[in-house]
């Protein structure tokens, strides 16, 4: 689905990636988490072809993404944090838009705009950005492109718009349909995406499934600080300190809280180095 390797990109002379590579297979809903400017928005606009890296190889749905095939891109929609919306209704930009899409399914979207509470006879420049946001996952959703690319999806919606959103795209998901949802509202997206994938310092130092990362390793919640030599990461939380640590044999297995992963995988990186190759996820291509 989407190979890169030894990429390298640079802002005039601020570095960002140097050596970065990165595998995504198809059929999953893969979250992209980093920390504010590590690079996400960047590193999704290489796969998509919107940048070019300056050094490394890059494919994306089997095409060169710097080429910027009309194929590609009919199987690609891309969802920015901020975007502007023409001053039209919303039936005009479907009239517009949907020939771009050979698989856009109509019913679907009227599905998902009906869940969302849009109406299409509004001005789109003139809806909030919450209202956007959801005018646009209903289209992107309806697209049924093999490659839907989410970046901060969940900013600008309420509580209730956020559940309706993991349902929605829930559903929408299919073996032949791959998603890469980047955020940092970790919280948000729990129980939606795995596998995960981390970048820090200009690099994937993680990638791998949340099943792996169970059988690796045990999350609890402790009342006092830990100082078992199994623990690679405890962090001071409400209630006490979540401690992440290796797993033992026959230990019974526990949930993972993807906010101390993040915390543990970013403060700690070498100790999650075997879940950057090792662990990537197989499968289809």
């Amino acid at each position: 689905m989407i190979r890169m390797h030894d990429i390298a990109f640079s802002y005039g002379k601020r570095s960002l990636f140097t050596h970065l590579d990165l595998e995504i297979t198809k059929g999953s809903i893969h979250g992209l988490l980093g920390m504010n400017g590590a690079g996400k928005t960047t590193l999704l606009k290489l796969i998509s072809g919107q940048l070019f890296a300056q050094h490394g190889t890059s494919t994306t749905l089997g095409f060169d993404p710097t080429k910027r095939n009309v194929e590609m891109l009919r199987q690609i929609f891309y969802l920015p944090e901020e975007f502007p919306l023409p001053r039209m209704h919303g039936e005009e930009y479907l009239k517009l838009n949907i020939p771009f899409y050979p698989l856009f399914d109509k019913q679907a979207f009227n599905e998902y705009r009906e869940a969302f509470d849009i109406d299409l006879k509004m001005n789109l420049n003139e809806l909030s950005l919450g209202q956007k946001k959801k005018f646009l996952l209903s289209f992107g959703l309806a697209s049924k492109t093999p490659l839907m690319i989410l970046d901060e999806p969940t900013n600008g919606l309420d509580i209730p718009s956020k559940s309706q959103f993991r349902r929605i795209v829930a559903s929408a998901m299919t073996e032949d349909r791959t998603f890469i949802i980047s955020t940092h509202q970790v919280r948000d997206m729990e129980n939606l995406i795995d596998p995960i994938i981390i970048l820090h310092n200009g690099q994937v130092v993680f990638n791998s499934t949340l099943e792996h990362v169970c059988n690796t390793f045990t999350f609890t919640l402790e009342r006092t600080e830990q100082s078992s030599s199994s623990i690679v990461f405890q962090e001071k939380v409400p209630g006490g300190y979540m401690a992440v640590a290796f797993r033992e044999d026959g230990e019974e297995e526990t949930s993972v809280d993807l906010e101390s992963l993040f915390n543990a995988v970013v403060t700690k990186p070498a100790a999650f180095s075997q879940f950057v190759a090792k662990s990537a996820i197989g499968g289809a291509q």
